[in-house]
């Protein structure tokens, strides 16, 4: 059986680590914290373990690590 079946389509409740994420509540989805898409979680490659968000794609969360002001060259 695979990790992501049998759990329908719903949200699942992550916790982001640092290179991996544990799943706390099944589903086949997070939702990305900037743009609001449906990101499978077999696709999931992005987000911030501080501020515990998933991001649909890199521009995402680059968008989001400048909008927190925690990029190296930005000025806060």
């Amino acid at each position: 059986m695979n990790l992501f079946e049998g759990h329908g389509n719903r949200e699942a409740k992550i916790r982001y680590l640092d290179g991996d994420f544990q799943i706390l509540s099944p589903g086949s989805y997070v939702v990305c914290a900037m743009t609001g898409k449906q990101v499978p979680l077999d696709e999931l490659r992005y987000w911030s373990v501080a501020r515990q968000e998933p991001y649909a794609d890199v521009m995402s969360s680059l968008e989001a690590d400048k909008r927190a002001g925690v990029l190296p060259n930005q000025r806060r």
